[in-house]
């Protein structure tokens, strides 16, 4: 029989930990926080996600250039060659990978390519600086312009092939293997 009189080793301190979690998040009270049931959740995995919760709320909306110190500024794509160029996007991938930003579905794009997106799209966009250890954010290089066609060729699994193609009844693009396979590193699973 397991004696409840004594709480046990850190309920104490995760009891006031989410007390004082929510006395921060109460000014951002919405219908996002009310619409989540953390009774039935451990108290250390609600606290857990009532810190994402106001880490959210509290961050910063930069662009992402400026999550770096100094400020992350690689040369304008046109004047590097090649080599320069390869050797300057891997440095910049490896600083995004740091500050936990993971670039998704590159294969298809060739180096000077994903430079260009990372130069003139990812860069400058403004995000959320959100700076939790288990946060990643996802960069799409699959989507620019919002046409499903590159996702479809190179990166959609035969079945999300055919449940687009029930969609939107649209017809498919033929498969094909990406002409510039990378090994990206990736949020660990």
């Amino acid at each position: 029989m397991v004696d409840r009189s004594y709480p046990r080793p850190g309920e104490v301190e995760e009891l006031l930990r989410n007390a004082e979690l929510r006395d921060e998040l109460e000014p951002f009270y919405d219908e996002s926080i009310s619409r989540i049931n953390v009774q039935h959740l451990p108290l250390a995995v609600e606290n857990e996600f009532l810190a994402s919760m106001l880490a959210w709320e509290q961050a910063p909306v930069l662009p992402i250039y400026r999550w770096f110190d100094p400020e992350l500024r690689p040369p304008r794509p046109n004047v590097l060659g090649d080599q320069d160029l390869h050797d300057i996007l891997w440095d910049v991938i490896r600083k995004l990978f740091e500050r936990r930003i993971v670039l998704d579905f590159t294969d298809h794009l060739s180096d000077r390519q994903l430079y260009c997106v990372i130069y003139r799209d990812i860069l400058p966009a403004r995000e959320k600086n959100i700076d939790l250890i288990r946060n990643y954010l996802h960069w799409d290089c699959a989507g620019d312009g919002g046409d499903p066609d590159i996702w479809l060729r190179y990166y959609a699994s035969e079945e999300e092939r055919q449940a687009w193609s029930q969609t939107y009844r649209q017809p498919l693009p033929s498969t094909a293997v990406p002409p510039y396979p990378r090994q990206l590193p990736c949020e660990p699973t």
